[in-house]
């Protein structure tokens, strides 16, 4: 039991590790604003939620976040970009962990997991910028912000098509390598 708990442990730490150097090679996509850019560390999140459970793919997104706070910083010591990337993981990883568990069908229950973590990262990041992170970057980054139908608009055009983009790109990659991994992922998720 000991033994299990480190080797899940390691295995978290690992895959943070990877993350964080994976969201280092962020590029964003015209024409989309330049702020907004898609990196590859939701997978290995993903690869933890799949084989470990919920809270391993929460931790490895919570703590790719922390590493990437102390390799690039914030301008004002408010991690702002980091806890809008950590609840877009969450956001994407939840629903796929969800759907998969639930349906027990491999590459089907993996496909629809990812259409509905592609669904809620889109509309749960539209409000949550609307609400939260547009207002924190105001607030403490002192960027101006445009507010109410403006605001919405942008969102509208801007980070809702996005986030429905990423996701796209994240899904075919986690197909992709699912295809390669998925004996790996079922024998290890049948400890969880």
């Amino acid at each position: 039991m000991k033994n299990m708990k480190l080797q899940k442990m390691t295995t978290v730490g690992m895959l943070s590790a990877i993350a964080a150097v994976l969201m280092l090679f962020q590029f964003p996509i015209p024409p989309f604003p330049a702020f907004l850019q898609v990196d590859f560390s939701d997978i290995p999140a993903l690869i933890a939620t799949l084989t470990l459970g919920p809270i391993a793919g929460i931790g490895v997104e919570f703590f790719k976040n922390v590493i990437n706070w102390f390799l690039q910083g914030s301008q004002t010591g408010v991690p702002v970009g980091q806890i809008a990337n950590f609840v877009t993981g969450v956001l994407f990883i939840m629903p796929v962990y969800f759907i998969q568990r639930h349906l027990k069908n491999g590459r089907k229950g993996l496909t629809l997991g990812l259409v509905a973590g592609t669904a809620t990262m889109a509309v749960g990041m539209s409000l949550l910028n609307y609400f939260v992170f547009m207002p924190m970057y105001n607030y403490f980054l002192n960027v101006p912000v445009e507010t109410g139908a403006v605001l919405a608009k942008s969102i509208a055009v801007g980070i809702l098509p996005f986030n429905i983009f990423k996701g796209i790109i994240l899904a075919i990659v986690v197909v992709l390598l699912f295809r390669v991994m998925q004996k790996w992922i079922e024998n290890n998720s049948k400890y969880i």
